[in-house]
């Protein structure tokens, strides 16, 4: 199964801010839409850095609260790793997981095609691990 499954499940609307807005209102921007990370460049098509939580907590631990007032392009991350629509499930696990990432911008060349969390994959493996117990039951009831 392939990352684009992911997003056509979820869907491919992604949720992004401008570098020069401040880390304040990123977190209004997280907080209503309830989400751990937002592309950064505004525009939604393109993806110039990711700001997650962890830039966040980061900025705080070594700024205090004046990082609040801080613009985002003083904390997010330039250039995030990133993968492609047609690659496989494992293979975004694989990155999260040895990256220790939660998010991953979903690119296709240089346009932003979508965003896919650690949370969207493993629902995804929860629902196959459902679909296989529940073919196998039928497969046993049957004979």
């Amino acid at each position: 199964m392939s990352i684009q499954a992911i997003l056509n499940n979820k869907g491919a609307d992604v949720i992004a801010i401008e570098s020069d807005q401040t880390v304040a209102q990123a977190l209004q921007v997280m907080d209503k839409k309830a989400i751990g990370a937002l592309v950064v460049g505004g525009d939604g098509q393109t993806c110039s850095g990711i700001f997650t939580e962890r830039d966040v907590m980061r900025a705080l631990a070594q700024h205090g609260a004046k990082a609040l007032e801080e613009s985002v392009c003083e904390h997010m991350t330039e250039r995030p790793q990133s993968i492609a629509p047609t690659s496989g499930i494992d293979e975004a696990m694989s990155i999260m997981t040895q990256r220790r990432f939660r998010h991953l911008p979903v690119m296709t060349g240089d346009d932003l095609c979508g965003i896919v969390s650690i949370g969207d994959l493993v629902n995804y493996r929860i629902q196959q691990t459902e679909r296989e117990a529940a073919a196998m039951k039928d497969y046993i009831a049957t004979g």
